[in-house]
């Protein structure tokens, strides 16, 4: 930007002719600006950061005038900060001191003292705040979140937006009807408890789905107030919950490693199940995976004909011809899953992924009750406690806790309670690992 300094006896200025399109926002036809120094250097270091302020300014404006109403608002609230002021309501502004009404008045003055619509709207409080109403919240939410969800499948896609209609449904009923997302306060968030208040004591309700309810709602306001830029947003849920003082602490129980060897490996044990779900049982046993990290696997997640095996779980874009798409639990999720005994001779027979199962949620219940009608699975226990048993069979391994934390895709800094330096686990030592506690493979299973 050097074409644009110019130096006025020993101040340097930027100079600059304002584009066309910001006519009818800024009366001026030529930009000059004191960048108070007479130091060249200084003056290129500060020339575009000043410049990036104007255009800022006036696109403010112009959303100010053309956008729509959360446009506007947006445009309203930075404008009021550029002139160094809190955007407030009309009514907010009626109410002001005398003196600091003036103020605001007269920074609504241009150079030319003609009073500049926009910013008269932003610092006396011209335009309202958006009326987006609760009943189309999730769509907006999801809109807004489209990048973060980017991974996300058509079915994980359902189990996210799901939740987040039911809790905005409760909502609304216990307030009586729809309203605007910005007449949310901690009433209407008291009135959301109250119902759930008086659903729980019927007892069929656990006190955790009424805590959700909080958590969705109050994750959308935010993610709302935040795409507005509002820099103090209200918190209208901020300690609302509701705590049973009577809740135990639940924990998944485990499948005995005794009970997995005897009863699931014998002959003929696993014979009534498809063989998508027979494998996807036989790989969860060998690598502590979760369910949905093996049935959501595309085809080229199966790393078979590596040095070493193994399952890349990782989040995965997919393309347009497929939902391939796939997100992991969390950023520590992703990982090399060595195979080994059961799970290296599963996979071979599943060398593209489990379709029959991919992005759905059939397979935890019909595997229970396979197992279950066929007296193959201890009283209180599920499949998923198969991961635990795993994660008890590394540790009487004596593999360090950190170390199973890391292989089993939890987050390492967590479990150590300090930061993590150094490189990953490399998919040599992981493989050594649980090749130490891999269970002899049956000839029928191999």
């Amino acid at each position: 930007m050097s074409d644009n300094l110019t130096l006025r006896g020993k101040t340097f200025y930027l100079k600059r002719r304002v584009p066309a399109r910001f006519a009818d926002v800024e009366p001026r036809p030529v930009i000059w600006h004191s960048l108070k120094t007479d130091s060249r250097a200084i003056a290129l270091s500060k020339v575009e950061r000043v410049w990036a302020g104007y255009v800022d300014g006036w696109e403010a404006r112009l959303a100010g005038r053309d956008g729509d109403a959360e446009a506007r608002f947006r445009a309203a609230r930075d404008l009021a900060a550029r002139q160094g002021y809190a955007f407030l309501s009309a009514e907010s502004v009626a109410n002001l001191e005398l003196i600091e009404l003036l103020r605001r008045v007269e920074a609504t003055l241009a150079l030319s003292n003609d009073v500049q619509p926009e910013v008269a709207e932003a610092l006396l409080g011209g335009v309202e705040e958006p009326g987006l109403m609760l009943s189309g919240l999730v769509a907006h939410i999801e809109d807004i979140a489209s990048h973060d969800n980017r991974f996300k499948s058509a079915q994980q896609m359902r189990l996210w937006r799901n939740p987040r209609d039911r809790a905005v449904r409760n909502l609304i009923e216990a307030i009586g009807g729809d309203r605007r997302v910005v007449d949310v306060t901690a009433a209407e968030a008291l009135q959301h408890r109250r119902l759930w208040q008086g659903r729980l004591k019927s007892g069929r309700l656990k006190v955790a789905s009424a805590n959700k309810d909080f958590h969705y709602i109050a994750g959308m306001l935010r993610r709302f107030y935040d795409d507005l830029g509002q820099a103090a947003p209200p918190q209208p849920y901020a300690g609302i919950s509701i705590r049973d003082r009577h809740a135990k602490p639940t924990r998944k129980r485990e499948v005995p490693v005794d009970w997995i060897k005897e009863k699931w490996l014998a002959p003929g044990a696993l014979d009534g199940m498809n063989d998508e779900a027979r494998d996807i049982l036989l790989i969860s046993i060998e690598t502590g995976c979760r369910q949905s990290e093996i049935m959501d696997l595309p085809a080229r997640a199966f790393k078979l004909d590596a040095p070493i095996p193994h399952l890349m779980v990782a989040n995965e874009e997919g393309d347009e011809s497929a939902d391939d798409r796939r997100e992991v639990k969390n950023v520590h999720s992703e990982r090399q899953v060595p195979l080994v005994g059961l799970a290296l001779a599963a996979a071979k027979r599943h060398p593209e992924g489990f379709p029959r199962y991919r992005h759905k949620r059939s397979y935890s219940a019909g595997v229970n009750k396979y197992l279950r009608e066929n007296g193959l699975l201890p009283a209180g226990v599920t499949i998923g406690g198969v991961r635990h048993t795993w994660e008890s069979r590394l540790k009487a391994a004596q593999v360090p806790m950190d170390d199973r934390g890391e292989i089993m895709g939890h987050s390492v800094k967590e479990v150590r309670g300090r930061e993590v330096y150094g490189d990953e686990m490399a998919l040599q030592m992981r493989r050594d690992v649980v090749a130490r506690i891999a269970l002899p493979v049956p000839d029928h299973l191999a």
